[in-house]
């Protein structure tokens, strides 16, 4: 075998034109030692039959098999077997970028024409379909630039630039993505609220923290929050289909949740009337709504349309029933949160960032989450549980930091208690 490998290498050698001649002349010598070598019968017939399977095997004639799931073949990153068209591609796709093939193609073809006006800005042509499924490997995936991009082929510099790019494609691609319930959309989101005992009720309402590496370039203690540890605020309202229909993230994770809902345009809006505008609903005691949201205690009576539970150990049976009765609507905003940070884990850990742009990242992971759920892209529950240092499994920590009105001085609004008393009696009389 190992001749007629030889004998190959040689023939192929000696129709190159640029040797030597004294090359060329130990080449004839070589090609001469192995033709007496070779005019043996089993060699001559053992050669042949070697050589005819090396060419069959270069010129396609035995198709290679279609590797399965447990046996992928070593390629030179994440990005190569991203391209790769068998059976284990769709599968993949959902392990590293989270969506399908088919999903991930849509969204190259929505961003396709503002992203093909920026690739002329790098250094080497890329395409499209890369740099884009770069970005959502970073956001899902949750590693450093270093590595990311190490199995991707690309730099970091070019890294940087292309999370960048898609960022901004994403937010001009699916402007509507993340919008507040109107239409149809409305009516269900009401009714499946109504269902649950809360009538004209729109979503819930919280916060969540973004954990971050220590800031530079600003006071390192607004952002140290009450798990010792830096981060930026994300408020998020939600439906019970775990639909985001409004964000606001940037405030430092010092500040308190009411300070971030007082300087967010959800506020504003609210205020002026132009977000609860359903009909009006008939309460007990004459009140009458039109719409509100529900929220943890970190919300105060100061908000009249952010409903949030009694608590406390001296409660009545109505009161502890109305307060189960909220946790358990309320409890979508928890179980988005789970859904949003597990699958785009560079949100879940600490991590580097640029605190100029962490906001429009995060933007868009929820414009994905929106989309995702459209599209009925399933969520692995084992992604919200994790094992420690010690080798316990526990779930995963959401960065969801309780926030009390001890000592703010809650502030007795009478149209808010008003909201909460009535909603209370309602739920007494079901």
């Amino acid at each position: 075998m190992a001749m007629a490998v030889t004998a190959v290498v040689v023939n192929t050698m000696g129709d190159m034109e640029s040797w030597s001649r004294d090359m060329l002349l130990r080449l004839r010598q070589r090609r001469a030692l192995l033709q007496n070598v070779a005019e043996a019968p089993d060699c001559a017939a053992t050669c042949e039959a070697i050589v005819q399977f090396c060419v069959a095997l270069s010129s396609g004639v035995f198709p290679r098999q279609t590797p399965r799931w447990w046996i992928r073949q070593w390629t030179r990153g994440t990005w190569e077997d991203l391209q790769l068209r068998d059976d284990v591609t769709d599968e993949y796709f959902r392990q590293n970028l989270r969506m399908s093939t088919a999903m991930f193609n849509q969204i190259v073809a929505a961003c396709a024409a503002y992203m093909e006006k920026k690739v002329t800005h790098y250094r080497m042509p890329l395409p499209v379909e890369q740099l884009i499924a770069f970005a959502l490997y970073r956001w899902a995936s949750g590693e450093t630039y270093e590595s990311g991009t190490s199995a991707f082929g690309i730099g970091r510099a070019t890294g940087l630039q292309a999370v960048h790019d898609v960022t901004s494609a994403l937010l001009q691609a699916y402007p509507d993505a993340i919008m507040w319930p109107v239409g149809r959309r409305r009516v269900q989101i009401l009714r499946a609220f109504r269902e649950k005992g809360f009538p004209n009720c729109f979503g819930a309402i919280d916060c969540t923290h973004i954990y971050i590496d220590k800031p530079a370039g600003a006071p390192s203690e607004n952002y140290y929050d009450r798990k010792q540890k830096f981060s930026v605020q994300a408020q998020v309202v939600v439906d019970l289909d775990l639909r985001i229909l409004d964000v606001h993230v940037g405030y430092p994770g010092s500040v308190h949740d009411v300070r971030v809902l007082h300087n967010s345009l959800l506020f504003r809006r609210a205020e002026s009337g132009e977000l609860f505008d359903a009909t009006p609903k008939n309460l007990p005691h004459g009140f009458v709504t039109r719409g509100y949201l529900l929220g943890d205690n970190g919300y105060p009576v100061a908000c009249p349309w952010i409903v949030h539970p009694y608590g406390g150990i001296n409660q009545d049976a109505d009161e502890e029933r109305f307060d189960t009765r909220q946790k358990v609507a309320r409890g979508c905003v928890e179980r988005a949160f789970g859904r949003l940070k597990c699958m785009w884990r560079l949100f879940l850990r600490t991590h580097k960032t640029n605190r100029e742009t962490l906001p429009q990242q995060f933007v868009d992971v929820c414009t994905l989450h929106n989309i995702l759920l459209d599209v009925g892209i399933d969520f692995d529950e084992n992604l919200l549980w994790e094992v420690n240092a010690n080798g316990v499994r526990r779930r995963v920590d959401l960065g969801i930091v309780g926030n009390d009105a001890r000592g703010r001085g809650r502030c007795a609004n009478v149209e808010g208690k008003l909201l909460g008393d009535a909603l209370r009696d309602r739920l007494a009389l079901m």
